[in-house]
């Protein structure tokens, strides 16, 4: 239940600590609410253990705070059991990229797309999703680049391609088989990249010879002509950029989707060079810097892999520690783990489950079995509503010191503009201050400490001080030395033809196609698909308290088709079930969707909570959940639901 102080509806900064007393969140002091926190994580350890703690760090903060949360988990509470909402987005692209290459960051920079002959985004709406990155898409094409535009909408992105490519969902493998099927058939792989760099040819080979154009027509819904137009524009350019988004890694076999796209890069040679690599696009301003911190169960910071012993090995030197030796727990396990009762407390800092994760009622659920639920954010999100104890942070960015890492890999400088309101402390202080009383006096460090104790530890990060930072307005890692600089791109080595220099060779993903695991019937014969739009924010949290023109609240998109067959009205309020739970939501249709199709966000959740439609099945290897896939239904209702749902904005035609 919310706090009297923070009724439903309003979203006004955390000033004060919160506690959970008779089942209602009352105001507390600093001193309370953390030797509340605090005895609640102790009881929980030393009852069950160290893995009976978990820990969710926040992709919007900084560097140095999920740096500080990685190394709490760690050494204070002893557990690896660190994870971030890089679980619910782009994980498959880290482990990806990871199998291929050995390090899960994208391989190009931003100036690249601008200086590359072909771009082909796969799988997102950057125009919207991603504007900042769109805006050098768009240098690229006014220079002469061609645009190739995958997804199963029509996007505001597919309009300014040259070709878009509208698949079926979840189709994406048998589509990337075909494009390399017809690049080995027209001659067109690059042979000499392959032999130096590569392993696994000959099986890839086998593996995509069943998929012609015909078969991946008559799958994938795209036509013939344009697979083999996007093959050859691909194999033949001499420059290109591959880039993809969550329609790629939302789905329960992502990381085989991400490896089918590395495929591709690897026949061609794609990959290695200025002008050409791989770009997936992060939805928050730092999820690739949380894992690279390690704030996830399996790397340490830099990326290094936590069952190395020489990596532990530093780190518990540097630490005074010891680091248990094998992955912790991601986001899926823990909360599954809540379920078997083997996770009993639970510190969550600026992530929002509730509304993040697919079926509400189900996480809802696990996250009150907990014996000890801890929230640390700058609103009262419906997360924080369930908890033990709220701590309000300083965490928006310009309230903070710190450093950032976008989707390129570039770590930037942030200086606190703002002070935070009265009442809030800052992150890394609070983490401190735990830390003290569970017997871990540690000091409280400046931002710049913080980040010079991570550049001790991450090789990748050495050579980035804060004043270089500062003086050079950015810098990609890896950065071995402050007295060097690295290309923009990585992997050049594969090109090389010393074997010793090439190292390991990326090997070829060998990925079968699997069909979306809530299958379409009689009962729910519409494919609903979700994301984001320009007008807002992922879960509404940052977002959802400010008006603007711009804000249009939440719509079912279908097409003029299936209006029309369902006789429904711009506007007009519809009933979407799927086979975990109903909403109710205002019907925008427009011709950027396709029959059979239907669209919607995370964006309101108050109003309508499109994650009681979605499924939770999850890639085995990332562990994220098929968001991009779920099977609806679509009813008209009478005038007494319609009536009940009148909070809800009566939509405005607008592109997706």
């Amino acid at each position: 239940m919310r706090s009297k102080d923070y009724p439903p509806g309003s979203y006004e900064r955390l000033t004060r600590p919160l506690v959970r007393e008779n089942g209602e969140l009352r105001p507390a002091s600093w001193d309370e609410a953390l030797d509340r926190a605090a005895a609640g994580f102790s009881a929980a350890v030393d009852t069950h253990g160290p893995n009976a703690f978990g820990m969710l760090s926040c992709a919007r903060a900084t560097n140095e705070m999920n740096f500080m949360a990685q190394k709490f988990t760690r050494v204070v509470m002893g557990t690896n059991n660190v994870d971030s909402c890089n679980r619910t987005c782009h994980a498959p692209s880290v482990a990806g990229l990871a199998a291929a290459f050995g390090s899960g960051g994208g391989t190009s920079s931003y100036a690249e797309v601008e200086d590359t002959d072909l771009i082909v985004v796969w799988g997102g709406n950057p125009r919207f999703a991603h504007p900042i990155f769109f805006q050098h898409v768009l240098k690229g094409v006014h220079r002469g680049a061609r645009l190739f535009v995958v997804d199963p909408r029509r996007t505001s992105s597919a309009q300014w391609a040259d070709r878009w490519l509208g698949l079926n969902v979840g189709t994406d493998i048998p589509l990337a088989h075909a494009i390399g099927r017809e690049i080995i058939h027209a001659g067109l792989a690059n042979d000499t990249f392959i032999r130096r760099g590569t392993t696994g040819f000959e099986e890839y080979r086998e593996l995509v010879e069943p998929w012609t154009l015909a078969a991946a027509e008559a799958e994938t819904g795209v036509p013939a002509e344009a697979i083999r137009e996007l093959a050859h524009a691909y194999a033949t350019a001499e420059r290109a950029q591959l880039c993809w988004t969550l329609g790629i890694t939302e789905h329960h076999n992502a990381t085989d989707n991400v490896k089918a796209l590395i495929n591709l890069s690897l026949l061609t040679g794609h990959v290695g060079r200025h002008g050409s690599g791989l770009q997936p696009l992060r939805g928050q301003n730092n999820v690739q810097g949380g894992g690279d911190m390690g704030a996830i169960p399996d790397r340490l910071a830099g990326f290094q892999d936590i069952l190395d012993p020489q990596v532990r090995a530093r780190f518990e030197a540097a630490w005074d520690t010891t680091i248990q030796p094998h992955k912790g727990k991601t986001l899926t396990q823990m909360f599954e783990a809540m379920d078997e009762g083997e996770l009993k407390a639970l510190y969550v800092i600026g992530e929002n489950p509730v509304q993040s994760e697919p079926e509400t009622h189900t996480t809802t659920r696990r996250l009150k079995r907990l014996d000890h639920l801890v929230v640390q954010d700058i609103f009262l999100t419906r997360t924080a509503e369930l908890a033990d104890v709220v701590l309000p942070a300083s965490a928006s960015w310009c309230e903070s010191d710190g450093t950032f890492t976008n989707s390129e890999r570039r770590v930037q400088l942030v200086r606190k503009a703002l002070d935070p309101p009265p009442g809030a402390r800052d992150d890394i202080e609070i983490l401190c201050d735990l830390a003290e009383r569970l017997g871990h006096p540690w000091r409280r460090p400046s931002a710049e400490e913080v980040w010079d104790e991570l550049r001790s530890l991450s090789p990748i990060h050495r050579g980035m001080s804060y004043r270089r930072l500062e003086e050079l307005h950015g810098i990609q890692w890896p950065c071995y030395s402050e007295d060097t600089l690295e290309p923009s791109y990585l992997h050049a080595r594969l090109w090389s033809e010393d074997p010793e220099e090439r190292g390991r060779p990326a090997p070829f993903g060998i990925v079968g196609h699997s069909p979306p695991v809530d299958l379409l019937d009689d009962d729910y014969p519409f494919r609903l698909t979700t994301g984001r739009r320009l007008d807002d924010y992922n879960t509404g949290v940052q977002t959802s308290g400010f008006s603007s023109p711009l804000r249009r609240g939440e719509t079912l998109d279908i097409s003029p088709e299936d209006a029309g067959r369902l006789g429904l009205a711009e506007g007009e309020v519809v009933r979407v079930s799927s086979r975990r739970g109903s909403v109710l939501v205002p019907v925008a249709i427009t011709p950027a969707m396709r029959e059979g199709l239907v669209f919607m966000t995370f964006h309101f959740p108050d109003q309508v909570d499109t994650q009681l439609l979605t499924i939770d099945a999850t890639d085995p290897i990332a562990g994220t959940a098929e968001y991009k896939a779920a099977a609806v239904r679509i009813e008209k209702v009478g005038d007494a639901e319609r009536s009940a749902a009148g909070a809800a904005p009566v939509a405005v035609h607008a592109a997706p």
